[in-house]
């Protein structure tokens, strides 16, 4: 008998939500560095700014079963001036990028959540190769630019597609994309 090749085990469900517990956001700054310094080399070090003083972290969790296990998604939102947010960080886990669901689930959040904070424009600069998937979810190219040595494009939401969710700190689940 002939068994298929051994696969780790992916959790089913995942919650989309500010940070709010210290292990969240100790997770949050784990991936980012995983991320951001490690994996890309865009920051020698540590990717943290003065934005960070001020920003909201957003994180998925995955969950076994009903408890939270870990920090496998995140992005951060802050309001530069009133009415403008803008979002920046977006990282998900090596393991968790072909579930499909987390960058969506996460950018849907991040801007969701600044409408019902009184966002009237929302940008983030995108690494240049992920501007497909922001366009896919409603974002408008504005222009392109170098940042960090690598090209980005500066993106805004169009925030009709994105309705105010009052409730971040709870957030919602997220199911990965089923395969065909």
């Amino acid at each position: 008998m002939m068994y298929g090749t051994f696969r780790p085990f992916r959790a089913a469900d995942f919650q989309v939500k500010f940070a709010t517990a210290t292990w969240e956001k100790r997770g949050a700054a784990r991936l980012r560095h995983e991320v951001f310094c490690d994996e890309q080399g865009l920051f020698a070090g540590d990717d943290r700014d003065t934005i960070d003083d001020t920003a909201i972290p957003i994180v998925a969790v995955s969950l076994l079963g009903l408890l939270a296990d870990d920090v496998v998604g995140t992005v951060r939102i802050h309001e530069a001036e009133p009415g403008l947010w803008w979002g920046s960080r977006l990282a998900v886990a090596e393991d968790y990028r072909k579930v499909g669901a987390l960058g969506a689930a996460l950018i849907r959040l991040a801007v969701s959540s600044a409408h019902a904070r009184g966002c009237t424009r929302f940008l983030a600069h995108v690494q240049a190769q992920n501007a497909l998937l922001f366009r896919r979810l409603h974002w408008n190219m504005v222009e392109e630019k170098q940042l960090h040595g690598r090209p980005h494009v500066l993106m805004q939401a169009d925030l009709a597609h994105y309705p105010p969710i009052l409730d971040a700190e709870t957030g919602f689940h997220a199911q990965p994309r089923r395969a065909a």
